[in-house]
């Protein structure tokens, strides 16, 4: 190619500013071109790897336990779940399709929302009736809270009666994955807040109670990316109306 595309070391390999431009160019060639021979087998079998990136969460409680079905429907594909709570790079990745919570760049991927969930504030019993159960969003400034992967900030902002509140809180954990913030807020260490798909199973179960329930604080979509655009991989579209068809089994508050 007359230049590195990749960078070499002993515990990776990484795509330079070169192969990562390449790629982006090569891609929506051989997208067709997969799609093509997709189109002529005429079997509705698809071959090869599929990446997917999604959150740590949402892979445990909702992915993995119905991928089964997705891959028994396609014995000669590979899947491969790239999971991070944290924003994934689909490029230097090498993801085909992504399930990405939260508001979307701008960029020149294609996204389908999927679902949507409301943002919840949740706390153990044993916290509560140590702690008080806060009646109002100013309660929260003498809370412990667990800070997680949402990046909400130390300002929370309520909506209630057409009218907008911001709270300052603060607390002494930080989690970068939310299963970790779920499982400290099971644990007794403060208030969490998160979309309501990250705990629903704890809510269900009363090892979790939510907080200010009569207060909105916005909901959180979910959106399957497609880094390659319209030339998306068949098996990446085909994953994508599966985990559409899954939705409706999804747990909401």
């Amino acid at each position: 190619m007359g230049g590195p595309l990749f960078t070499r070391t002993t515990r990776a390999v990484t795509l330079t500013e070169a192969g990562a431009d390449f790629l982006v160019r090569i891609e929506p060639i051989l997208a067709p071109l997969d799609e093509a021979e997709y189109a002529v087998r005429g079997t509705g079998e698809l071959r090869g790897v599929l990446r997917v990136g999604v959150s740590s969460t949402f892979a445990i409680r909702e992915i993995a336990p119905r991928l089964p079905r997705f891959m028994e429907k396609h014995p000669a594909l590979w899947v491969e779940l790239l999971t991070d709570d944290l924003r994934q790079d689909f490029v230097n990745e090498g993801i085909d399709v992504g399930l990405r919570f939260g508001a979307l760049p701008d960029s020149t991927a294609v996204a389908r929302r999927i679902g949507t969930w409301p943002r919840v504030i949740v706390a153990s019993p044993a916290y509560l009736k140590r702690s008080g159960v806060p009646q109002t969003p100013d309660d929260l400034a003498a809370h412990s809270v667990i800070l997680g992967p949402s990046r909400l900030g130390p300002a929370w902002t309520f909506r209630k009666d057409g009218k907008a509140t911001s709270v300052w809180v603060g607390g002494r954990l930080t989690a970068t994955v939310n299963e970790v913030a779920t499982a400290a807020a099971v644990a007794g260490l403060g208030l969490a807040s998160m979309a309501s798909v990250g705990c629903q199973r704890e809510l269900e179960e009363g090892f979790l109670v939510r907080v200010l329930p009569d207060w909105d604080m916005g909901s959180v979509e979910l959106h399957a990316v497609f880094p390659g655009g319209k030339a998306a991989k068949p098996s990446a579209k085909a994953f994508a109306n599966s985990v559409v068809a899954e939705s409706a089994h999804w747990p909401t508050v």
